[in-house]
């Protein structure tokens, strides 16, 4: 078994849950904002709805970093995931991108 298929089993279920939250916000953010951008709608509503859905994002990443550094087992993986030479980033990084 590889190293990296380990770590991953070593997730625990509410950091899968949080992530597949965090994904979710973020793709309706990115549809949002590709909408708007081809309807070129500059309408105070269309860029309130932006802030509302940016913001929920931001509440989801933030709650999936807390998570990971108050649950053992993530620390604990994110730290093993850090340490490895090949590779350049922890554990969220992977999964999520910063808007």
């Amino acid at each position: 078994m590889s190293e990296q298929l380990s770590v991953k089993t070593m997730v625990c279920a509410e950091y899968q849950r949080l992530l597949e939250e965090c994904h979710s916000a973020l793709e309706i953010l990115n549809k949002h904002r590709a909408e708007i951008c081809r309807s070129r709608s500059i309408e105070k509503k269309a860029g309130d709805e932006l802030l509302r859905l940016q913001a929920k994002y931001a509440r989801a990443y933030t709650v999936l970093r807390g998570h990971v550094n108050n649950c053992l087992r993530c620390y604990l993986v994110s730290r093993i995931k850090a340490c490895d030479p090949e590779s350049n980033s922890d554990v969220l990084s992977d999964s999520t991108q910063y808007v």
